[in-house]
């Protein structure tokens, strides 16, 4: 919001904005509370909505520096003292109203104290009484004048105190401003009812609640409320509060809301990405010097896969091994995970379920005739597909095969699966589209001239990346090609999606965002800071984008700006043989399987926390 109003400040566009727009959401606010009201009351509420609106805004604008006196102030000071015999004149702005023409915005600047809600703090509930000169007797006329005045509407009331003041002295604008000043040091918001206090406060950006809090007891419950600061949660993708069993009381009377703790600690989290101190890494240590082939993190739960044959679950918050998987005869794969079940995919050409509690094997699933290449698991379900060029849907509770989809006349490399669709993306070039249940193709999307290697899908779009450097955007329902994304010079060795927004990586060392509505790249990481390497693994979220690389690093970057923040991981041997293989990441905490192809680095995980304490 204070980002329109400085807008609209340049634009000279501050007192239409005032006055209809605020008038508007006053009475947009009265009739959600009240609807069945007499008009009278119901325009009384609409009036204390506008003051307690308009006083927020003029709090707002001393953050420029500079306060901006609105000549539509006049206007609130006249709904103040009860003069306006008409307040319907605000309903309908008259088109008359116009700028000063002998001022360039028609708005009179006055100097700001530092940013503070204190003037509030410091003012009672009815204002402060002004001061009158008395020292002189009155001007002959005055009163006529005044009488004169009184007679005019609106508008004609506005136009001649912009005169009035363009004809004034710096000495008798500032005497004006001292009398106006005071009626603004009231404290609407305690005279609205909660339910509108609490509407004006949630136009406020959480740094100014914060401080609003500050103000006196009352401001500070309204501030504190939780349905308040879960808005502001959900506006910053904040899924759940913090729990706490025991929160903390810091006077009689406060507690903390649990949503406004969850929005503090993401906050602050997201300042120790950004800046925060490097702590050590935890290293784990366990499959010798074999490639870890996949990395899967869940909570607390770490699993690595390797051509070693095992999986080994850790803990991600000692870093102890907890279980090693042992049954494969061949190199792992492929793997998923979900609560306590954890399903692998071997060259053995077996899938296997264990429980990840005991490391027991559940189900051994057979039926592929080579290497089970990758598999997507949704709820009782994953769909594996395997360089036999056919895909298997498993019901990994009974460990029954329940549907073969062929068709694909290569390896099929990547699978997705949201528990209606299977999409997969195989050697052949194409990529289709299958009813698992009828074992139906309903579509085989074509215009790739390479392999696919990597695919996302949301359950709108089918998202493809191939070695023919092209990236493709396809339409499920029809299997329309909607946009095809070129920029990138190789392969694109992995992808994500979330809301519309694609960030692809690439072999060629370059990492781009993509707007999948438009087909727009809207940014291209790269830079002096750039990866020197092909880009292996990457994640994000609403606020970062995490790269990794066959350079030896891991990197973060600002998803919105696409600036280069900082090097999370270095490895020493980076640029000599040191690889980041895969990375996964959670809220808190960074998991990277590194190793080499050359013995120049030793294989293994680290474990990177950028968790807060919120004591």
């Amino acid at each position: 919001m204070h980002g329109v109003l400085k807008h609209l400040a340049k634009e000279h566009c501050i007192e239409h904005f005032l006055i209809d727009v605020q008038w508007k959401i006053s009475a947009e606010a009265a009739t959600a509370v009240a609807p069945a009201l007499c008009p009278h009351l119901k325009l009384f509420i609409m009036t204390s909505v506008f003051l307690a609106i308009n006083i927020t805004l003029i709090l707002l604008l001393r953050r420029t520096g500079e306060i901006v006196f609105l000549q539509c102030s006049l206007v609130i000071f006249f709904l103040c003292e009860k003069k306006i015999k008409n307040p319907a004149f605000l309903l309908a702005p008259s088109p008359s109203l116009r700028i000063s023409p002998h001022s360039a915005t028609g708005l009179v600047p006055y100097p700001a104290t530092p940013t503070t809600f204190g003037h509030i703090r410091t003012a009672n509930g009815q204002g402060q009484q002004r001061r009158r000169i008395t020292s002189i007797p009155s001007p002959t006329g005055l009163q006529e004048w005044l009488r004169t005045f009184q007679s005019w509407s609106g508008p004609e009331k506005l136009m001649a105190l912009d005169e009035l003041i363009d004809s004034c002295e710096p000495t008798h604008v500032k005497h004006m401003m001292q009398v106006i000043e005071p009626q603004f040091q009231r404290d609407f918001i305690s005279l609205l009812p909660k339910e509108l206090a609490l509407y004006v406060l949630s136009f406020l950006e959480p740094k100014d609640l914060l401080q609003a809090a500050q103000t006196c007891r009352y401001w500070r419950i309204l501030a504190e409320d939780n349905l308040l600061w879960r808005e502001k949660c959900r506006e910053e993708g904040i899924d759940e509060p913090l729990a706490f069993k025991k929160r903390k009381v810091t006077k009689p009377g406060f507690t903390h809301s649990p949503w406004k703790c969850a929005y503090i600690r993401q906050h602050r989290i997201d300042t120790n990405w950004r800046r925060g101190d490097l702590r050590s890494p935890k290293v784990l240590k366990g499959h010798d010097d074999h490639v870890i082939t996949c990395l899967q993190f869940c909570g607390n739960r770490i699993v690595s896969g390797s051509d070693d044959n095992s999986l080994k679950v850790w803990s991600a918050v000692t870093g102890k091994c907890l279980r090693t998987l042992v049954g494969h005869t061949g190199g792992v794969w492929s793997s998923q995970m979900r609560d306590n079940i954890i399903i692998s995919g071997s060259t053995d050409r077996t899938l296997k379920v264990w429980n990840a509690e005991t490391g027991d094997c559940i189900h051994t699933l057979y039926g592929h005739t080579s290497t089970v290449r990758c598999m997507h698991l949704h709820e009782k379900t994953v769909v594996s597909g395997s360089r036999d060029a056919t895909l298997r849907v498993w019901n990994v509770e009974t460990g029954q095969c329940l549907h073969v989809l062929m068709g694909h006349v290569a390896a099929v490399r990547c699978v997705q699966y949201d528990g209606r669709r299977v999409v997969s993306g195989a050697y052949d070039f194409m990529v289709k589209v299958w009813d698992p249940e009828t074992e139906t193709c309903l579509h085989t999307l074509q215009g790739h001239t390479n392999r696919v290697y990597s695919l996302q899908f949301d359950g709108i779009h089918v998202v493809s990346g191939s070695l023919d450097t092209s990236i493709r955007v396809w339409d499920v329902e029809t299997g329309n090609c909607i946009h095809t994304l070129t920029g990138h010079q190789s392969l694109t060795s992995g992808m994500e999606l979330k809301d519309n927004i694609l960030v692809s990586g690439n072999a060629d060392s370059t990492v781009k965002i993509w707007d999948i509505k438009t087909g727009q790249c809207l940014q291209t990481l790269q830079g002096p800071h750039k990866h020197q390497s092909a880009v292996t693994c990457l994640q994000f979220n609403k606020n970062f984008v995490i790269t990794s690389s066959d350079d030896g690093t891991v990197k973060l970057w600002d998803l919105k700006t696409g600036e280069f923040i900082r090097n999370l991981v270095t490895l020493e041997s980076g640029g000599s043989g040191g690889v980041v293989w895969r990375i996964r990441a959670s809220n808190t905490k960074l998991v990277c399987a590194v190793g080499s192809r050359n013995g120049t680095e030793e294989t293994k995980l680290l474990v990177l926390d950028f968790d807060v304490d919120m004591k």
